[in-house]
């Protein structure tokens, strides 16, 4: 059926990996593990394997490139390894200082950038153009400013999603981890509830706050601003938060297509 080579793109954060396989422009089959810097070279390969092999669309996957960009660096080594020893007749591009990406870093000490920021910039000036924040709900909640011209121009970084959740359970007593779900209302009536709706309307406000005040310094007029979010938390917030305006979940993804394509022409 399919007779191109795939594209799998990884994203290696500090608390997940996800995974794409990419025909084309389009994201064919997506995966997401937990990332454990105790994993070695071999057992990546067989997680790899494993994924690949209990898809339905994938019985007979070619891979012909792998794009892989990392924040966790005993990960990014043990990956290396992997795609040299199991992939080693496939180009592979890994997202590190020294690989085109398009993006100028206009910061103090632009190696101290993250690679999955860079990635993100690109995919979200190609997909909506510049000025543009980006809102990464992660480990961390991310900013990034991206200028009219698509340069990375700065970053915001406040506390995440999960982890404030996990800071409250650990010093209040009677507070739980709970689900984190939209409550019935604003103003609740349980403990549960109450921990839901702090979170969820007080990230949303988090967001709202910080995504005006770059805006108004990012250009001379806000609205030309355009709010990409994306990051497993965003769909918690998306739809309460009114500064947002797209929400791509495979940004990263994407971004590693591009920078892949940008490497191999």
């Amino acid at each position: 059926m399919h007779n191109q080579g795939m594209l799998l793109t990884i994203d290696v954060s500090n608390t997940h990996t996800v995974l794409g396989l990419f025909e084309g422009e389009d994201v064919l089959e997506h995966w997401r593990i937990a990332t454990d810097p105790r994993r070695t070279a071999d057992e990546i390969a067989v997680v790899l394997q494993g994924l690949l092999s209990q898809s339905p669309i994938l019985k007979n996957a070619d891979i012909a490139g792998l794009a892989i960009c990392s924040t966790v660096p005993s990960v990014l080594n043990e990956m290396r390894e992997m795609s040299r020893r199991y992939y080693g007749d496939v180009t592979t591009v890994v997202v590190e200082p020294g690989v085109r990406t398009g993006v100028p870093v206009r910061m103090d000490n632009p190696k101290e950038v993250g690679s999955d920021r860079i990635v993100n910039a690109l995919a979200a000036t190609t997909l909506y153009g510049g000025p543009c924040v980006i809102v990464d709900f992660g480990t961390a909640t991310s900013f990034d400013a991206v200028s009219a011209r698509g340069e990375y121009v700065g970053a915001v970084t406040a506390p995440g999603l999960e982890i404030s959740v996990d800071a409250l359970a650990t010093a209040g007593a009677q507070l739980h981890k709970v689900e984190l779900i939209r409550p019935r209302q604003v103003i609740a009536k349980n403990t549960v509830e109450a921990l839901q709706s702090g979170i969820i309307y007080g990230f949303a406000g988090l967001v709202d706050g910080i995504v005006e005040r770059m805006s108004a310094e990012l250009a001379d007029d806000p609205e030309d601003v355009t709010v990409v979010a994306t990051g497993p938390g965003a769909p918690l917030v998306v739809n309460e938060a009114r500064t947002i305006d797209e929400h791509e979940p495979w940004l990263t993804l994407i971004g590693l297509r591009l920078i892949y394509a940008r490497n191999t022409a």
